[in-house]
């Protein structure tokens, strides 16, 4: 079976089991295996009562991983991310007991409700997939996955995410309110009991790191490389911008455009396939000037005009000799 195909019935098999669930975002959904693929991270910004939960939950059934889903609040400490050391009367030794980032798959649910304090608690465990609590490190179990939501900034109560924060995350997406005919058919699915509960798992977690091994040997020629940079570093020089996407904005489009050409068959990226993900992986990374802001102008709008300025190139297909 060749990479793409490996990724492409993954990816299928995850998609129409999800879709049980939350209908009619088809897009959102493959964008969230995207950054799984890629073992990265995701952060999901929209207004409540759109699905993200379910998104997430329904994401760890289909792979059988364990889930954990973290509420935050402005009061919340950064021990109840990461778990403290309780001190064990019997033993007379000090014990660990890990917080709810001990799982593969963690919904931290409105992440800017939290305090700065909070926020950087994930930092480690985003980066470096581990945890340090009282000089002790502790690993993460593979696959480990964020998917962080949070309220518009506009919203009373929040903490903007910091810069730091918020490019450890590979993609921003926003999932919307359903169309009319999904929001019919969502309450007739869930007018007896939560399609949730109807969720098996449909890969293992060894087809998951198959996936993502595929993902890593589907090429990239040096052309589309040298766009990929010349999009990001466009951004810092664009003149509404104050801060441009930094080279983890690079590596973030070139992985998941890999992915993406992976999910349509092909065993290398085009421009398109950059152009798809420049959006999702730059915009959140920039930040406007406050003259721009003045003016109404969005990161999503900079991306697009970088898109357009920059000449895309002929990308060509990796030949193979038998």
């Amino acid at each position: 079976m060749s990479n793409p195909t490996i990724v492409q019935h993954f990816v299928e098999r995850i998609t129409a089991n999800v879709e049980q669930v939350i209908l009619g975002k088809r897009e959102a959904i493959h964008q969230t295996l995207l950054a799984l693929l890629c073992e990265g991270h995701l952060l999901i910004e929209d207004v409540p009562g759109l699905g993200k939960t379910m998104l997430a939950r329904s994401i760890a059934r289909s792979i059988g991983c364990t889930f954990s889903r973290i509420q935050f609040t402005p009061d919340m400490l950064p021990s109840d991310v990461t778990g403290v050391s309780v001190y064990n009367q019997k033993t007379q030794e000090f014990e660990f007991r890990p917080g709810p980032i001990f799982a593969q798959i963690v919904l931290a649910d409105e992440i800017n409700r939290a305090t700065p304090k909070t926020q950087a608690a994930l930092l480690e465990v985003m980066e470096e997939r581990q945890v340090t609590v009282d000089g002790e490190t502790y690993i993460m179990q593979k696959p480990f996955l964020v998917l962080a939501t949070q309220n518009p900034i506009e919203y009373e109560g929040t903490f903007p995410l910091p810069e730091a924060q918020v490019d450890r995350f590979i993609m921003r997406i926003h999932l919307g309110y359903p169309d009319r005919g999904h929001e019919i058919a969502i309450l007739e699915s869930q007018s007896d009991h939560h399609p949730i509960e109807d969720i098996q798992q449909v890969v293992t977690v060894e087809e998951l790191r198959a996936a993502q091994e595929a993902v890593k040997q589907i090429y990239v020629d040096e052309q589309v490389k040298g766009y990929i940079v010349s999009v990001t570093a466009s951004t810092r020089e664009h003149p509404e911008v104050y801060l441009g996407a930094s080279p983890r904005g690079s590596l973030a489009l070139y992985k998941t455009s890999r992915a993406f050409a992976a999910v349509q068959g092909r065993d290398y990226v085009i421009p398109d396939d950059v152009k798809a993900l420049a959006i999702p992986t730059l915009a959140h990374r920039i930040i406007i000037s406050p003259s721009a802001r003045i003016k109404s102008v969005s990161p999503d709008t900079i991306v697009r005009e970088t898109l357009d300025a920059i000449s895309v190139p002929g990308a060509r297909a990796r030949v193979t000799t038998g």
